[in-house]
């Protein structure tokens, strides 16, 4: 370990820079969402629980400006495709 370190080439902020159409917040969020929505990475083999809570999001999105009959039309298509197999 050096007595000392030479920072005058550092850099503040993010290492990462956020991409364009992201923002960074701060949020917080219950305990056992947060690990279910870890737990969901873990079996999937991996992948980024924010990129899937951000999905999540969307398609609730989604699905709260879908009318009414596209919302049952889609319920349906999916409970219909469910038995079949």
């Amino acid at each position: 370990m050096e007595a000392e370190y030479d920072f005058s080439q550092g850099k503040r902020g993010a290492i990462d820079p956020t991409p364009p159409g992201k923002t960074r917040i701060t949020i917080r969020l219950d305990d056992e969402v947060l690990e279910w929505f870890r737990e969901q990475v873990h079996s999937a083999g991996g992948g980024n629980y924010q990129t899937m809570i951000n999905e999540a999001l969307r398609q609730h999105i989604q699905q709260s400006r879908e009318p009414l009959e596209e919302t049952l039309r889609r319920v349906v298509r999916e409970e219909l495709e469910r038995v079949e197999r």
